[in-house]
């Protein structure tokens, strides 16, 4: 009798455990929907790349370090810069759903053959790990990313995506999105950003704290060059006039049918 009543209790608690177990997993995709769809409308104020930067640069006592960051809306950031992070980061931005399979396939296989590991995160990719995330490796935070990039393609449109992804991208230490990059650098405002102006700092993004914008090395200036031909070879910025057309994001199409 003591052994059914036993096991009557163990099953009884292990039912409210697999209950609670549903109601914080339920609560937290609400949550998280949430907060999608408001920043689908909403800029965010910062990220958790953005405060975690500045805690560890407080932490350390980092001579010299100044955080900066300003947002500037879409309309007010040069179409050139829309590109050159484009061409440099995510050529294949308009028609994916936030996997590059193609890319990563490449990566993959040069991975096989012992070549350095080449980047086949796309800007969805990245804009939700810079947004959410943290920046150590780890398969949690790998399935973490996955999860949100869906999020933000199911509920922003690629202006918006590319527009945030400008916005909290780290250019240099302490210096994150185009309106403080394009200030601290160059002394223009973000919509005057010339095309090798925004090539030079899409150049530096797969590694900020590596790359220098103000004293680029041989190799940052080679890439800078590379951007640039890529530019032209998607379509100038007739390819960021296509990609604000509510048709090109709907259907996920290459901007170039749009």
């Amino acid at each position: 009798m003591n052994t059914r009543r036993r096991r009557r209790t163990g099953y009884g608690i292990l039912a409210r455990i697999g209950r609670a177990a549903r109601v914080v997993v339920i609560a937290w995709i609400a949550v998280t929907i949430g907060l999608v769809l408001m920043l689908r409308w909403v800029d965010p104020p910062t990220t958790a790349f953005m405060l975690v930067d500045r805690l560890d640069a407080y932490a350390s006592a980092l001579p010299g370090y100044v955080f900066r960051y300003r947002w500037v809306d879409w309309g007010n950031i040069s179409n050139d810069m829309k590109l050159a992070v484009v061409a440099a980061e995510d050529q294949r931005f308009s028609g994916h759903f936030g996997f590059d399979f193609v890319e990563s396939e490449q990566a993959l296989s040069q991975r096989s053959r012992g070549v350095s590991m080449r980047g086949a995160s796309t800007i969805s990719q990245q804009t939700a790990k810079n947004l959410f995330l943290w920046q150590q490796q780890s398969w949690a935070r790998k399935g973490l990313e996955a999860y949100f990039t869906l999020l933000i393609e199911a509920f922003w449109p690629k202006t918006r995506i590319l527009e945030v992804y400008l916005n909290v991208a780290e250019f240099s230490r302490g210096v994150f999105g185009v309106g403080a990059a394009s200030e601290y650098f160059f002394r223009r405002h973000a919509s005057h950003v010339s095309r090798l102006q925004s090539a030079l700092l899409a150049a530096v993004l797969p590694n900020p704290i590596r790359f220098r914008v103000e004293a680029p090395s041989a190799h940052v200036r080679a890439r800078q060059a590379w951007i640039v031909a890529q530019m032209g070879a998607l379509g100038g910025v007739q390819y960021v006039r296509a990609l604000e057309s509510p048709s090109c994001w709907l259907s996920r199409v290459d901007v170039s049918w749009c």
